[in-house]
């Protein structure tokens, strides 16, 4: 019988820093996410909240579509933004 295989084995036996190098984030990586994920939470919870009112909906909606695409920007570039800060050189 044939051993099947989807992908060689990896040792985890470091622990987290050898899962989070295998998945390509590091520590400053996840946190810029998890501050995205955060501002989107916050981005649709204000989408959900706009009221009947079109002058203030209009609003209050155009902000929540700001801070989603900032959210956007900071989950995509958000590494890139950061590198030039935690880099320092002394």
């Amino acid at each position: 019988m044939r051993k099947f295989t989807l992908a060689k084995p990896i040792d985890m036996s470091v622990g987290f820093k050898d899962f989070f190098d295998t998945i390509g984030l590091t520590g400053s990586g996840l946190v810029t996410k998890g501050i995205a994920a955060v501002i989107t939470i916050i981005a649709l919870r204000m989408l959900l909240q706009l009221n009947s009112d079109p002058k203030s909906a209009l609003r209050k909606g155009s902000m929540a579509v700001g801070t989603l695409f900032v959210a956007v920007v900071l989950a995509l570039y958000g590494d890139t933004l950061f590198s030039t800060v935690t880099d320092a050189k002394g």
